[in-house]
């Protein structure tokens, strides 16, 4: 039955991820939809769970829920519980998670200023560092070094290890670490911060991306702002690579604006008139 091998997948794996609650919500989540079911209705469970959460939950959400089914399912292959592999029957959605909001340091500090001490605390050191929220939460005192801030792996997304340059424009902020609030304190602050400051469509996650931007714009080279936000692949870091352009674009623009006087001239020699054919 779907649900006993979905509740001892979870049992068995939920303490091995970085947020067990979390994974055993998304488990919870679709639960109902598998009373009754057997694994060979997969493909009809996962059906309806997409059709009944979809307009609810976002994309993400609910392949998060379909994900805890699919890795049950192929848990229960490789042990021998069912004698097929229905995971290959879980069939996501697709997620349209591209953003392109980008702030200028004056966007930052606007969106600082509107925020509670320690929520301000964390923007400016996620802002100054290229930390996630998470990782900005976990931060402690023994993690502050004198010239580098100390990431542990089991902190990162990634779970590597990683060392952040401290500037001198970090240090203050550094110094009122750890926070007093919690992860979810982090966002229920950002969330207000973002509405008063009249700027309700930036994500706190966005202060990462605007760090990798800022850097980029700034001339620093791609594989470093890979090493700073400590991306496995520069393919990730890529995505930022058009601020990288933007110099160059204004060098042609500039150099483009010059091509009509010379275009004009040519078209003006093409009006004069042609001398006739002679016929020999």
């Amino acid at each position: 039955m779907l649900a006993e091998l979905l509740a001892d997948y979870t049992t068995r794996h939920a303490d091995t991820l970085r947020s067990a609650s979390t994974a055993r919500y998304h488990a919870w989540r679709i639960g109902r939809w598998l009373e009754g079911k057997r694994a060979s209705e997969t493909r009809q469970v996962a059906a309806a769970i997409i059709e009944d959460l979809q307009g609810v939950y976002a994309p993400a959400t609910i392949n998060r829920s379909l994900g805890t089914l699919k890795k049950a399912l192929s848990d229960a292959w490789q042990r021998g519980q069912t004698t097929v592999d229905y995971s290959g029957l879980v069939r996501r959605l697709a997620e349209n998670n591209q953003r392109t909001v980008y702030l200028s340091m004056e966007q930052v500090r606007t969106l600082a200023d509107h925020a509670s001490p320690q929520v301000r605390t964390a923007i400016w050191v996620a802002m100054l560092t290229g930390c996630r929220r998470g990782e900005v939460c976990q931060i402690l005192p023994e993690h502050i070094g004198t010239d580098t801030l100390r990431i542990p792996a089991g902190n990162t997304k990634t779970l590597r290890y990683r060392e952040v340059p401290i500037v001198p424009a970090l240090r203050p902020w550094l110094d009122q670490l750890p926070l007093a609030i919690s992860f979810e304190g982090v966002k229920s602050g950002f969330r207000r911060a973002r509405e008063k400051a009249g700027m309700p469509h930036v994500h706190f996650h966005d202060l990462r991306h605007s760090c990798a931007t800022v850097l980029l714009g700034l001339g620093v080279d791609l594989h470093v702002v890979r090493e700073i936000l400590g991306h496995t692949s520069v393919k990730t870091t890529e995505r930022y690579a058009h601020v990288m352009t933007a110099p160059q674009r204004d060098a042609l623009e500039k150099l483009g604006n010059l091509a009509p006087i010379y275009t004009e001239d040519l078209h003006q020699k093409d009006k004069r008139p042609r001398r006739a054919a002679v016929s020999r």
